[in-house]
């Protein structure tokens, strides 16, 4: 079934399917630039969140599998849930090509209203595309780096937030304070004291923090 992917000189040729447990499964996104891993956690509806990924790519995610955790709650609530790898991870522009092919994936399936979230350099990942897709309506920055996230003031009106840990070892908080004053209105700033750029000691607040937003831009 080919397809293009919006401003990117790429095409998806084929989704190769595999089983992953009761509730979720593992997708092959096979482009004429090669393969894009992804978790899927199908439901029915127009709604969606894609997750992604540091500088390091992956499906393991922050916050001890923030990502999975909540994509299986969300898929109760009837939202699809695509937890993306990178190609190449590291390389910007090559990492929001690949957003923007799980977009078009996402939006050949019916989603319609699809929600971006990214950890670290995965915030400016998602920013980009964020500001790019006009099927995207919200986006979600963790621990994010600055550097390649010009774009976020382009992003309003759709609803952002920014969420960072305090005690954040590699990219201080002060990135998520330059972010909050760049990006236009909706915005939210969430800061959590003794929290590492994993997130993980304030795993209970994020989720919590987390399933509470994206009840609120999905509704």
């Amino acid at each position: 079934m080919p397809q293009a992917s919006p401003h990117a000189a790429i095409t998806l040729q084929d989704v190769i399917r595999l089983p992953e447990g009761a509730a979720a499964e593992r997708l092959q996104l096979v482009t004429t630039e090669g393969p894009i891993t992804c978790r899927h956690h199908p439901a029915g509806g127009e709604r969606a969140v894609l997750w992604v990924f540091g500088a390091g790519g992956g499906l393991g995610g922050p916050a001890g599998g923030l990502y999975t955790r909540l994509g299986a709650l969300f898929r109760q609530e009837s939202v699809t849930s695509l937890e993306l790898d990178y190609r190449r991870p590291g390389y910007l522009q090559d990492c929001v090509v690949d957003v923007l092919v799980g977009l078009a994936y996402l939006e050949s399936l019916g989603k319609s209203r699809i929600v971006l979230v990214g950890h670290s350099f995965g915030g400016a990942v998602v920013i980009n595309a964020g500001a790019i897709s006009e099927a995207v309506i919200a986006v979600a920055a963790l621990s994010s780096q600055t550097a390649g996230t010009e774009p976020v003031g382009r992003l309003s009106p759709k609803p952002v937030i920014f969420i960072h840990g305090e005690q954040d070892e590699i990219l201080p908080p002060s990135c998520s304070h330059d972010l909050h004053a760049r990006a236009g209105e909706p915005k939210e700033l969430v800061l959590y004291p003794g929290c590492l750029h994993g997130l993980d000691q304030c795993r209970e607040a994020l989720d919590r923090d987390m399933t509470r937003w994206l009840r609120a831009v999905l509704a």
